[in-house]
């Protein structure tokens, strides 16, 4: 069976990762400029600290040097380097970890080039764990966002969506939140999708839109659903929904997005009539799950204590 016919439940993450990135509206899917070339060296800054980094497999690696210098503020990075990997391979039997460790080349301080180990940010993130240091946290922040904003720089949703799962399980998500989370930026897409081929405008009538589903499922507006959550404009809602009000939103756009293409719902207001009926859809399910719980859906919960969350994506 084609799996772009399969419904999403029945799809894995790599699959689902997939779509999501195919479904990203196009601007995003578009290579305006030329892509960075493999081997591109830059260097980055950590609280005033030079970070050398260099694209590899199309993704940044970082010199591990660096990092751990800047984490242990040792006088010799090197050597500590080198005793921190002894350590680590006689503590765990094994070399796994750094098997995924390569040598690059990249500037010494005399500007030529020498073999350096680098590594991405995902084996990054578990050598920090191995540096006690006040500044692991904050690196961990800090290491997320970058990874990031490379994203942004390579115009790669498909790995947008890889990095924000990372920056999720970074947060200490459940793996059924995270799945529910790319299923709704699936969901969103494909749903502005629509929209803009029915000859709906981005922007206003885009939040309006929005907001008659989100009225519908939840009784309160986006704007108020994140005054509940004690969240502000910097704060992506959908980042911090419980996977039950993720199901709802999805479930109302889901709604909306057919009734759209079944009644063939033309320009803002035949849509915004589709809008409150999937929106409505969605309310009805809440009400009865609310009548059999006996428990509110709308939540007051958010991820603000965890760590920094992940800059937003589509969806």
């Amino acid at each position: 069976m084609d799996s772009g016919k399969r419904s999403i439940s029945d799809k894995s993450m790599d699959e689902l990762i997939e779509q999501a990135g195919k479904t990203a509206p196009v601007a995003l899917r578009k290579v305006e400029q030329p892509p960075i070339p493999e081997g591109h060296l830059q260097t980055c800054l950590f609280k005033s600290h030079e970070i050398r980094q260099i694209l590899h497999d199309d993704e940044w690696w970082y010199s591990v040097v660096d990092i751990v210098g800047v984490l242990s503020q040792s006088q010799n990075p090197s050597r500590y380097w080198s005793e921190l990997r002894k350590k680590l391979v006689e503590e765990s039997g094994n070399s796994e970890l750094f098997d995924n460790i390569e040598q690059l080349k990249m500037p010494g301080k005399d500007g030529k080039m020498y073999p350096t180990d680098c590594a991405n940010a995902e084996t990054i993130f578990r050598i920090v764990q191995s540096v006690p240091s006040p500044r692991a946290e904050p690196f961990k922040k800090w290491l997320a966002k970058t990874a990031y904003e490379r994203i942004l720089e390579m115009q790669n949703p498909e790995i947008a969506v890889k990095r924000a799962i990372a920056s999720y399980e970074l947060q200490g998500r459940n793996n059924e939140w995270i799945r529910r989370r790319i299923e709704t930026i699936i969901s969103r897409n494909e749903l502005t999708a629509e929209w803009k081929s029915r000859g709906v405008k981005e922007g206003v009538e885009y939040a309006v839109l929005t907001d008659e589903i989100s009225s519908g499922t939840f009784g309160v507006t986006t704007r108020e659903h994140k005054e509940h959550k004690r969240l502000d404009k910097r704060h992506s809602l959908r980042d911090h929904m419980t996977g039950l009000e993720l199901v709802l939103t999805m479930l109302g756009e889901e709604a909306t997005k057919e009734i759209a293409v079944n009644t063939d719902a033309q320009g803002f207001y035949k849509n915004r009539m589709a809008a409150r009926s999937g929106g409505k859809i969605a309310g009805e399910t809440r009400k009865q799950i609310e009548e059999k719980s006996g428990k509110k859906v709308l939540s007051s919960n958010n991820f603000l204590n965890s760590e920094d969350e992940p800059r937003q994506i589509s969806g």
